[in-house]
């Protein structure tokens, strides 16, 4: 009797079905902070659960800046014998992968059109040994292309879909683009992050809009969604990240604690 092959969305579920939450970080535009944002929200999870638990999945390969963040630049995939990858372990016990693990030099580019996106998204779903994980977090590249409806339409069961922005007008168009994606595809939007969203000047503590005021507020009640927090234009969070953060800023772990409460 023949055997029946498993198409490649098959695969993937049964690859990653002992990942118990998955996440998808994502934003309409890019300089938003998202990386930022998804990198602080593993790290806030991670605080919550033993060591191993968190994974976070850097599928932004024309910028993949999770392991910069992370202080892991210098981590290379190995290849196992039984030909499957075990993603890097970074701070708190995180399991990550990125392509800028397969890159020698983190400046080479990724030039790669849409199918060869789509590929590596099934190869890092399906060849990576991801375990017993509590939550993965998706980090997308900008935008509502081709990585976001594939990891969308691969994984039917995602707990949702956190959308960040700045305050900014033109920020809240463009990502209003990739909630309205998230609900047409049917994935549950868990609410909206405001990055960026005011300065306090160090010197005489006065609070400045840099980037205008609650756009985030205005897009949440728009969408009938929930503004899960505001983090500020802190210097410190990039002058951390520059080192390598390894435990999250203290702004995303109430952010964390709201996600948390609507995981089913």
């Amino acid at each position: 009797m023949q055997t029946q092959l498993k198409t490649p969305d098959q695969e993937i579920r049964e690859h990653i079905k002992k990942i118990k939450h998955k996440i998808v970080v994502l934003s309409g535009k890019g300089g938003v902070g998202k990386s930022t944002v998804a990198a602080n929200l593993a790290l806030a999870f991670a605080e919550k659960y033993p060591s191993g638990k968190i994974g976070i999945a850097d599928l932004d390969f024309s910028g993949p800046n999770i392991p910069k963040i992370l202080g892991m630049e210098d981590k290379r995939i190995e290849p196992q014998e039984n030909d499957k990858l075990s993603p890097i372990i970074g701070p708190l016990g995180i399991k990550v992968i990125s392509m800028a693990f397969f890159l020698e030099n983190p400046s080479s580019p990724v030039i790669w059109r849409g199918p060869l996106k789509i590929k590596a998204i099934q190869q890092f779903l399906t060849d990576f040994e991801w375990g017993d994980l509590e939550v993965l977090i998706f980090d997308m590249p900008p935008g509502t292309g081709d990585e976001a409806i594939s990891v969308m339409q691969m994984i039917p069961d995602m707990d949702g879909v956190v959308i960040v922005t700045t305050p900014q007008a033109i920020s809240v168009l463009d990502t209003g683009k990739s909630l309205v994606m998230s609900r047409k595809m049917e994935r549950p939007v868990l609410g909206i992050i405001e990055n960026m969203s005011s300065f306090i000047c160090p010197s005489c503590n006065t609070k400045h809009d840099l980037f205008g005021a609650g756009g985030g507020l205005k897009m949440a009640l728009e969408f009938d969604t929930e503004l899960l927090g505001q983090i500020p234009l802190d210097p410190t969070i990039r002058s951390e990240e520059d080192k390598g953060i390894s435990v999250p800023f203290d702004y995303f772990r109430p952010i964390v604690d709201k996600i948390q409460k609507k995981l089913k």
